[in-house]
């Protein structure tokens, strides 16, 4: 018995993962190497590898810390912090293979009042497809690394 029958998948549910980017089930590709973050039914391309502070916008920061942990400015999560209400739980998929995240990083996704899921890629948007199924596309947001990614600077 399939209980999700009825239910309509998400728009912006990932269709394929690309090594350098993603195809959504409404159309849409994000390529060039771009992350997508997709939070409230929408899709927004995601590039937290730029440094923001008075760097060039071309300027690329590593995401692994000293720690070998994944972290990202407090300026990556700009749309998470403006958007009310808040998703439940935030699904970060961290390219071919998974990272512990910062304690800073993760202090700061909480403060928004969001869980955090650790995942590759892969398994990240396959874990987002079924979520916002089951859930709905409110209480479910992803912020996901194109599968390339493996830890280095892009």
């Amino acid at each position: 018995m399939d209980v999700l029958a009825n239910m309509p998948p998400p728009m912006t549910g990932i269709d394929a993962c690309l090594s350098d980017g993603f195809h959504l089930d409404n159309g849409v590709k994000i390529t060039g190497g771009a992350g997508v973050l997709l939070v409230g039914g929408e899709a927004f391309a995601w590039t937290p590898w730029l440094k923001s502070e008075g760097a060039e916008s071309k300027d690329k920061a590593s995401m692994i810390n000293q720690k070998g942990q994944w972290e990202v400015s407090e300026d990556s999560w700009g749309v998470l912090d403006l958007m009310w209400p808040k998703p439940d739980l935030l699904i970060l998929g961290l390219g071919a293979s998974t990272f512990p995240i910062s304690p800073a990083t993760r202090r700061r996704i909480n403060e928004m009042g969001i869980r955090v899921d650790i995942q590759d890629t892969r398994n990240a948007a396959a874990q987002f497809n079924l979520l916002a199924t089951e859930r709905g596309i409110s209480a479910i947001a992803a912020a996901l690394i194109p599968i390339a990614w493996k830890g280095q600077n892009r």
